[in-house]
């Protein structure tokens, strides 16, 4: 009786909490007798007491880690605060625990520096319109350095890049005015077509004009009508207005020439009449 109570004891103590269930996402580094000795993934496992000890639990999820703005200065002597975001995971427990004290702070200080080595050679225009480039840049730093330590970066996101306040209000200044150049180009673009339509209706107006007249000039050649006939023919629309009711017909010159021709004609005619009679 005395042994089984003794033998219930010690499996209580001794094997039930070294029974260890390894969750989902999560890796156990296990040592024995002081080393390292295997990296258990989820599921049940035993350790054996007194000899083997749990020297890490480590989370396998995606890790997101949110720095504080780092202050860095850039090839034209701006001031920025950048803002970084590193997402990361534990590609090998063992490494993880083992090649450094403090990864984690580690990789920050790895984007510290390459922050400022990489910034430093850029202008501030080129930092504000290069974020995608310097996203991939530190990952690939980050990665060369961080892969022996276990840790994979899988991106880094710029979140912000905050200027000095005195420089967002040049930049400011400096987009207004471009705003107002812009408005200024367009009013003066839509005047110039504005004149240049103008321009073109008058003078499709002259031409169609001028093409009027000419199909008036050609009409009346096709009709065989001189200046002479219009000037007669004009001279016989007078005569029908007066319809003997006035007696005096103001006649301009040149129907008056017209008519001093036909008055010499029937004149001539006349004197050839009287001579021919005895």
């Amino acid at each position: 009786m005395e042994t089984l109570v003794v033998l219930l004891v010690l499996v209580v103590v001794l094997i039930i909490p070294n029974i260890k269930v390894v969750p989902q996402a999560s890796s156990y580094v296990i040592e024995r007798l002081g080393s390292y000795h295997e990296t258990w993934k989820n599921g049940l496992h035993f350790k054996i007491p007194f000899i083997d000890r749990i020297s890490n639990i480590i989370n396998l999820k995606e890790i997101v880690l949110d720095f504080k703005p780092q202050s860095v200065i850039t090839k034209d002597n701006v001031k920025v605060q950048i803002d970084t975001v590193v997402y990361l995971e534990i590609s090998d427990p063992k490494l993880y625990t083992y090649k450094t004290t403090n990864p984690i702070a580690a990789v920050e200080s790895l984007i510290t520096t390459n922050l400022i080595n990489l910034i430093c050679n850029l202008e501030l225009d080129q930092t504000l319109n290069s974020r995608d480039m310097m996203n991939l840049k530190i990952k690939d730093i980050l990665n060369e350095v961080a892969n022996p330590w276990g840790i994979k970066v899988n991106r880094v996101e710029i979140k912000n890049i905050l200027p000095s306040r005195d420089i967002v209000e040049s930049m400011e200044k400096q987009a207004h005015a471009e705003r107002e150049r812009r408005i200024k180009i367009l009013q003066a673009e839509q005047e110039k077509m504005t004149s240049i339509l103008l321009a073109e209706g008058k003078k499709e107006s002259k031409i169609r004009i001028a093409e009027g007249e000419a199909q008036s000039i050609k009409l009346i050649k096709e009709a065989k009508a001189d200046s002479a006939v219009i000037t007669l023919k004009s001279l016989e629309t007078l005569s029908n207005m007066a319809n003997g009711k006035a007696t005096k017909i103001i006649i301009p010159s040149e129907l008056q020439n017209i008519a001093n021709l036909t008055t010499t004609i029937r004149e001539m005619i006349g004197n050839k009449k009287n001579e021919k009679q005895p």
